[in-house]
């Protein structure tokens, strides 16, 4: 089973699978993660290629960089970007995520100030959700808006938040009021991370990329800083969550090490390989109609639940399966010129823990589905 498309869809994915098959856009990608250790590239100039041609942020109106299509073709480009290798968070973070939630719930002026700059490639973003001691769990956050006259000043701590380093702004979760329900006052800031009042560290993993701690120290805010209702954030997060839990990312990860663990195999692994193949099958399914939901503007917080789950784990199966097959020659990175596939087995393996925590861990995923669909108690 495969996802429909229609023609004009299926000629898109043509088009950006020819531009992303160029011997420029390979061999920047493929430097871009040869990189000193310690080092990692940001927007890419195929991410601006990509923003001039209106395709960076395609479901966006185009006088906000975008070409007025959907979510489908928006989709269609993540997948095929990861498939050719191109690192995506500097730009799914910034533009599928953030992004999208300025252009459903921003002001007019918030749109114009963020949207054209993030369409075009020219600056990104990122998300300011987990907290040292909060994770999946976001009515715990304890960062505080304090208000400071017409506006507010943020403290607190977040952490895991990835490629802050190059962001120029971030979507922060503050509390701004405290009341018997945890849900109730939290609210969405839109924050400047190269400022004063924020200090970004390192926080090094074993993934690709790299993780930071941001500590809000004090940095002001304004109401037009504000996305959404003061207070009322939580239900931001509602629609936000859905759009960064579709699994699409996961599923096509998946494919990709799952296409190159197929040529460097060894006899004798075919049915190990249909046993992934189909397992990658249904991944991709379960991400593709997270999307059609949202295209069809009817979001299903357990189906995005249940996607995320099953696309992260069935990632990290694969990426373990291929180091199980391979060997030792799976964990040669990038830089070892004797390295399978160009690093693909080692950077999926050393990811593949991350992914199953990411946008919610699977424990938390299952705890939602069976207490939300199930009915089962808490």
């Amino acid at each position: 089973m495969m996802p429909a498309f229609t023609s004009e869809q299926d000629g898109f994915r043509q088009e950006v699978c020819k531009l992303l098959c160029e011997d420029a856009v390979s061999a920047e990608i493929a430097q871009s993660r040869r990189m000193p250790y310690g080092q990692e590239s940001g927007l890419l100039d195929v991410h601006r290629r990509l923003g001039k041609l209106g395709w960076l942020a395609i479901n966006w109106p185009e006088r906000y960089g975008g070409s007025g299509a959907t979510i489908v073709e928006k989709a269609i480009l993540t997948e095929e970007m990861i498939r050719h290798g191109v690192p995506e968070n500097v730009h799914s973070l910034g533009i599928d995520i953030v992004g999208n939630a300025i252009h459903l719930f921003g002001t007019p002026e918030q749109k114009e100030r963020f949207l054209p700059s993030l369409a075009r490639g020219e600056i990104t973003a990122n998300v300011l959700f987990s907290e040292p001691d909060v994770g999946s769990d976001l009515a715990s956050l304890t960062t505080r808006a304090e208000p400071d006259g017409d506006g507010w000043r943020l403290y607190g701590r977040k952490i895991y938040n990835m490629k802050a380093q190059h962001s120029e702004f971030a979507l922060c979760a503050a509390r701004t009021s405290t009341g018997p329900v945890n849900f109730s006052g939290i609210t969405l800031f839109l924050v400047p991370l190269q400022s004063l009042g924020t200090v970004i560290e390192p926080v090094w993993n074993l993934s690709e990329e790299r993780f930071d701690l941001v500590t809000l120290d004090g940095i002001r805010v304004g109401r037009e800083d504000v996305l959404g209702e003061v207070d009322d954030g939580w239900q931001v997060l509602g629609r936000v969550l859905p759009l960064e839990r579709t699994g699409l990312d996961h599923s096509a990860k998946a494919e990709r090490t799952l296409s190159a663990l197929r040529e460097h195999a060894p006899p004798g692994c075919e049915e190990r390989l249909a046993q992934l193949e189909t397992r990658v099958r249904a991944a991709r399914l379960l991400a593709w109609r997270c999307i059609t939901n949202l295209h069809e503007e009817r979001p299903d917080e357990v189906h995005s639940a249940t996607a995320k789950w099953y696309t992260s784990e069935t990632a990290k199966e694969v990426s373990l399966a291929a180091v199980e097959l391979l060997g030792p020659w799976a964990l040669l990175d990038a830089r070892d010129p004797e390295a399978l596939a160009e690093g693909v087995f080692d950077a999926a393996f050393r990811e593949a823990p991350g992914l199953t925590l990411a946008q919610g861990s699977s424990e938390i995923m299952l705890f939602f589905i069976a207490t939300s669909k199930l009915g089962l108690p808490s």
